[in-house]
């Protein structure tokens, strides 16, 4: 990968939607970049195909897609917990609700250029369509990549927003929704709720995460779900990532014993992180994102926050992690440095633990967490605010890591599987990650511990939030919304 390129591309995009851009100035658009006219209100209904609202939609995709789709998607069907009204989302883009991961945007924009965003996001909603792959002619036709072709076998439909995938030894699944519930998908495509998941604060991108099985789960059947936690403080909500265990009895768990709970607990309703896997040395490693506040978090070793964790299967601290004997420090701590780790996978040759990561306007990154090392965050970075100021000058600086690739602009990447088996020909030990914001399943093109290309597939399925390799040697995709898990089935044409 060129990375002068990927930088240069991302400016080139700066520069058309807004004028000018550097690194090393905020991005901040003049009155005739982006400013509906003086007539123009919000509530006004406009043609998407209107100058005012074509010149907010550069704006809408260079600032807000990151979060909201390219489409706007991430706007249809929802709960509006701020109100709908143009008043509301004008307060909303202005002001914004920081701990819930929406900055302020009255630096970057002025108010006639709020309402247009405003008045293009309202219109727009009224025209977003979706490609259906959920449609018996799509789910039928044959997505070709450059080395294989295959067809999409719908696994199970109806959920909401399907977080983590697990496969147990019978061939059934395991599946957390975010909203709070877990599920056992049976072999007879059966859905089933399991009692005993944790209390979750469902809010912002909180909830029911990852699960993960214990490597001797035909012995023991223990299960780890991570989620957001909930804590009162006076009348504050505060939550926090937390990990729980748990033995599974048919259709409940048992035996609950929360083993992790990063501190301190936060206000903020995003950057949870948080992948759970277990390394080949028997440990269990999970990521937990700096929660939004990324001046303390992630370059403290005294905050879980920001960073990869090395525990024992019952929670306790191995004595090799790096940050055991130092004074104040995490002693759970294996990496630190990280945004918001929403994938994590053991590289199927090397038994490395690989993991990709949110930046903010730019910089997803694809790393290998190594012990004790250093990963930047924000001391160093590819990407910028999302306001379009910037938050370094940096990219570089020394005892910190580079990634291994990353993506200007950002996809919003979750999940994460390295192809293992002889069912994808050409796909052998290829890294699969999820997009969110571009609606795609991306195939980065290993040679050696090197990603050498990207293949974008599946483009338009809808925001893909998990990607597992099963035991039964397929690919298995969760989408959100609708809430549709997909297998991957090779044909030969």
């Amino acid at each position: 990968m060129i990375k002068s390129q990927h930088l240069l591309s991302y400016i080139a995009v700066a520069l058309i939607s807004f004028g000018s851009c550097t690194n090393s100035t905020p991005s901040t658009p003049t009155s005739t970049d982006t400013t509906a006219s003086a007539s123009t209100t919000t509530g006004q209904a406009l043609s998407t195909a209107s100058p005012q609202l074509q010149s907010a939609k550069a704006a809408y995709i260079s600032y807000c897609s990151g979060c909201h789709g390219e489409e706007l998607e991430a706007f249809t069907d929802r709960k509006w917990k701020h109100g709908s009204s143009d008043e509301d989302l004008f307060k909303a883009i202005k002001h914004g609700y920081p701990d819930e991961g929406m900055p302020a945007f009255d630096k970057a924009f002025t108010d006639e250029q709020i309402k247009g965003l405003v008045a293009y996001i309202q219109e727009g909603i009224k025209q977003v369509k979706q490609y259906d792959f959920s449609d018996e002619n799509t789910l039928a036709a044959i997505q070709r990549s450059e080395k294989l072709s295959f067809k999409l076998d719908t696994v199970v439909s109806g959920l909401e927003v399907p977080w983590g995938m697990a496969f147990l030894p019978n061939g059934d699944m395991l599946i957390t929704e975010r909203l709070g519930i877990l599920y056992r998908l049976t072999n007879d495509k059966q859905l089933q709720k399991i009692s005993g998941a944790p209390e979750v604060l469902a809010q912002g991108q909180g909830g029911l995460l990852d699960v993960e099985l214990h490597p001797d789960f035909k012995k023991n059947n223990t299960v780890y779900l991570s989620y957001s936690a909930i804590k009162k403080e006076g009348t504050n909500t505060l939550s926090t990532t937390a990990v729980m265990r748990a033995q599974l009895d048919g259709n409940q768990l048992t035996n609950h014993k929360v083993i992790f709970e990063a501190l301190p607990y936060a206000r903020t309703r995003h950057h949870y992180g948080s992948r759970l896997e277990f390394g080949r040395d028997g440990y269990l490693y999970l990521s937990v994102g700096d929660r939004g506040n990324h001046d303390e978090n992630p370059q403290s070793l005294e905050r879980h926050p920001g960073k990869v964790h090395r525990i024992k299967d019952d929670g306790s601290i191995p004595a090799d992690n790096p940050f055991v004997n130092k004074a104040g420090a995490v002693a759970s701590t294996y990496s630190y440095g990280h945004r918001n780790i929403q994938g994590m996978a053991i590289h199927p040759k090397t038994g490395d633990i690989w993991t990709h990561e949110h930046g903010p306007r730019g910089g997803d990154e694809v790393n290998i967490s190594g012990k004790a090392k250093n990963y930047g965050w924000p001391v160093i970075s590819y990407g910028i605010n999302y306001n379009g100021t910037v938050l370094t000058e940096l990219t570089k600086k020394e005892g910190m890591e580079q990634p291994l690739w990353y993506w200007v602009p950002s996809i919003a990447p979750s999940g994460m599987a390295f192809v293992t088996g002889n069912r994808y020909k050409g796909w052998e030990n290829d890294l699969m990650v999820g997009s969110l914001r571009f609606q795609f399943l991306s195939r980065l093109e290993m040679n050696g511990n090197k990603i050498v290309k990207e293949e974008k597939l599946l483009k338009n399925i809808g925001r893909v939030r998990d990607v597992k390799m099963s035991p039964d040697g397929y690919l298995y995709v969760a989408v959100e919304k609708p809430g549709i898990i997909y297998r991957l089935v090779p044909v030969q044409l």
